[in-house]
């Protein structure tokens, strides 16, 4: 047994990702299980290493702390060229590796503090809290619309080899508004995730963190 890496996370999270590439650059990990839209007894487990109170947040075996799931996938791949997981620095798709990369959180990972707990920012006002879950939905619908009209997929997101961003939007696509919906926004990402959900190498790591159960697809 090697060092071993702490991450708090929680199945069917954004730790999913950050999983998975632990698993496929074979490093030794333990999960410390937080759901944090469960409440606050999950979110004070997450306090100590991320005061935002927010999954998920990694431990090195170093005892740096690194929190952002983008920024956990592009330190994790990088610093592990050998799994071939990140375009290198002087690669071509690089600049469009870190593009999307910024891009699912800053415009699509965002829309899910809003749209989960609408009351954060209007209050006991029911009707409004309808209104920001149909247009938060929407905008995470033409967010991935837009991101499938730039991008040009090979057999994955990039090209010929998967990288952390197959693995990311293959995760996130399957959130709110699930993925029938992703499938039909985004026709040619959508061939990849479909790809990227029956990998061998994740078929038994899918099963116990992010299953595929009736009607997953919505």
């Amino acid at each position: 047994m090697g060092m071993v890496f702490t991450l708090y996370g929680a199945a069917g999270s954004g730790s999913v990702p950050v999983e998975a590439t632990l698993r496929l650059i074979g490093q030794d990990y333990r999960v410390v299980e937080a759901p944090t839209w469960e409440g606050e007894a999950e979110r004070d487990k997450v306090a100590a290493v991320n005061p935002m109170r927010q999954v998920p947040a990694l431990v090195t075996p170093g005892g740096e702390i690194i929190t952002e799931s983008a920024a956990i996938l592009i330190w994790l791949a990088d610093s592990h060229p050998q799994a071939r997981l990140s375009p290198a620095f002087d690669d071509p798709r690089r600049a469009q590796f870190l593009r999307w990369m910024s891009f699912i959180p800053a415009s699509i990972y965002s829309m899910f503090w809003v749209r989960d707990e609408p009351a954060r920012l209007v209050g006991d006002n029911l009707e409004a809290q309808t209104e920001i879950q149909r247009r938060t939905i929407d905008r995470i619908a033409d967010c991935w619309r837009m991101m499938d009209a730039q991008v040009a997929p090979g057999r994955f997101l990039l090209g010929e080899e998967m990288t952390v961003l197959d693995l990311y939007v293959a995760t996130a696509s399957r959130w709110t508004p699930q993925r029938r919906r992703f499938y039909a926004e985004a026709p040619r990402m959508a061939e990849v995730v479909r790809r990227v959900d029956a990998l061998p190498a994740l078929q038994a790591f899918w099963s116990e963190r992010f299953p595929f159960e009736d009607g997953w697809e919505g």
